[in-house]
């Protein structure tokens, strides 16, 4: 089993704790669906946002999803000017037989202009 990295993001429609968790909630199932894992394929996720948002922990919507003993960490994402504002990006380390060319990076709704080069 190779240690392989997945990258997402989604962007939020406005900076409510209770849609983060929805929308952070719906980027890490479609992650974790698109790439065959379990939460027991995580080895630790990094999560940034945008400096408008103030209204919770990113992580905080994997611990509602079940993903309770896995390193969890936040952080903010640098203060670019022009850049897309209210947005979610999630780097997770995994387990998975998958090649690296095999991993799927998800990116929603409007947070697919941010990588299309790798968003599917």
């Amino acid at each position: 089993m190779a240690v392989r990295a997945v990258r997402g993001a989604v962007q939020l429609e406005r900076d409510e704790a209770g849609h983060m968790d929805e929308q952070v909630g719906a980027l890490l199932t479609e992650i974790l669906e698109r790439n065959d894992l379990a939460a027991d394929d995580l080895i630790s996720i990094w999560f940034t946002a945008t400096p408008d948002l103030h209204s919770d922990f990113p992580a905080a919507a994997a611990r509602k999803l079940g993903i309770v003993d896995v390193p969890l960490i936040c952080a903010q994402e640098l203060d670019i000017d022009g850049a897309m504002p209210r947005v979610v990006r999630v780097l997770a380390h995994i387990e998975s037989d998958r090649p690296r060319a095999g991993i799927a990076h998800v990116y929603l709704g409007a947070a697919a202009a941010l990588r299309k080069d790798i968003a599917q």
